[in-house]
């Protein structure tokens, strides 16, 4: 019996002890705060950007056009080719226009020596007529003749130098320089009788035009932060353009913008932009659509943060720091724009402020939490899949 009762006291007392440490180890874990990393928030200059989708187009284009009547005998470039200004492209039967030269030629030798003959008489008229031996009459028939001989003469000379550009017509040469499309009509096709047959196009692609739109609402945005000092604006013509090709890489040459139209478009309620972006290895082509990065200036003065620290509810978009006490507080901020992977923040920290990015799920506002230095790149690693 006794012994019965000391085994139960023992076991008693094991169980006390073991839940008096459990209940020592419990509040030694409850004692730990929860790790989280943190960034120091530290305001900067950064560019101010708009992200805008453009299309490309020449600079310059020209259509070649039969400016004279005939058969097109031969194509002399290369179809997508690059051609210089005066380059010979087509060439159209000179041989109707040649006869067409000889014949006005003909009729300038015809009207020259009928001139030649007014003035003849004329000459003898007036000498007869000095000597009282002509009527005055017969003088002015006489120098009418001449005058009408020598307007004649000039007429023929006119249609000589017109028919001496027809015929120049018939090589068709390029008015620009730059890259030639294709053929639009075939060799032996009868050109330029009713109308001026489109025979080519031809753009000039370096440099290239990339136009593009944006809401009147964005510049006077802009325009609102400038003048509260808060935003230095690109001086006119320096605003950068940076391009993004199709399969999402960034192309190397840097544009800029030389127009902006001064009204507005009351169906859509965007300002018309152009800008020219160099284009020498044609690595861009005409009616290209592209993403663009538009620079319109700096925005004096910001923080970088990255996209996971902001979070937003109804109130508006928010992070979560860590205190100088150790406590977790929430700072509302103003967060619009995105810059890569970062919202900038115009407002709302302060220099110094650690803003919580990673372990968010950990704490609350309130909590007490332990600040680690947080790395982008390990974070990345962190979250990335395994290869398997």
């Amino acid at each position: 019996m006794i012994s019965a009762l000391r085994v139960s006291s023992l076991c008693a007392i094991a169980l006390a002890m073991a839940a008096c440490g459990g209940r020592n180890q419990s509040a030694a874990t409850a004692a730990a705060p929860p790790e989280v990393g943190v960034i120091s928030a530290q305001a900067q200059s950064v560019p101010l950007t708009l992200d805008l989708v453009g299309r490309l187009s020449p600079v310059r284009s020209a259509d070649v056009r039969a400016r004279v009547a005939g058969i097109l005998n031969k194509r002399v470039y290369s179809e997508g080719s690059d051609v210089k200004e005066g380059q010979l492209l087509f060439e159209i039967d000179p041989a109707p226009l040649r006869a067409t030269l000889n014949a006005q030629l003909a009729n300038l030798a015809a009207a020259q020596a009928t001139y030649q003959n007014s003035h003849i008489a004329a000459e003898r008229a007036r000498s007869v007529a000095a000597k009282g031996l002509l009527s005055q009459a017969a003088l002015d028939s006489a120098e009418a003749a001449e005058r009408t001989a020598a307007a004649a003469v000039k007429q023929a000379q006119a249609n000589v130098e017109s028919a001496r550009i027809n015929l120049g017509y018939a090589n068709v040469t390029a008015p620009i320089a730059g890259r030639a499309g294709k053929q639009q009509v075939t060799e032996g096709a009868l050109v330029g009788q009713s109308e001026a047959t489109l025979l080519t196009t031809i753009d000039q692609i370096d440099p290239l035009y990339v136009n593009f739109a944006q809401a009147v609402s964005a510049f006077e945005d802009v325009r609102r932060a400038a003048a509260a000092g808060q935003v230095a604006l690109a001086a006119p013509n320096t605003a950068r353009i940076t391009l993004l090709l199709p399969d999402g890489t960034r192309y190397a040459q840097p544009g800029l913008v030389n127009f902006a139209d001064s009204a507005v478009d009351a169906a859509t309620g965007t300002v018309t932009l152009r800008g020219s972006v160099p284009n020498p290895d044609h690595v861009l082509l005409p009616g290209m659509f592209v993403n663009l990065t538009l620079e319109l200036g700096v925005i004096n003065h910001a923080w970088l943060v990255p996209q996971r620290a902001v979070q937003r509810d109804g109130e508006g978009a928010f992070v979560l720091v860590v205190a100088g006490d150790g406590k977790v507080a929430r700072k509302t901020v103003a967060a619009e724009r995105l810059r890569g992977s970062d919202w900038i923040v115009t407002g709302g920290l302060a220099d110094g402020d650690r803003i919580i990015v990673s372990g968010l799920q950990k704490v609350g506002v309130g909590a007490l939490a332990k600040a680690t230095p947080w790395q982008a790149a390990a974070a990345a690693t962190t979250s990335a899949p395994s290869a398997r």
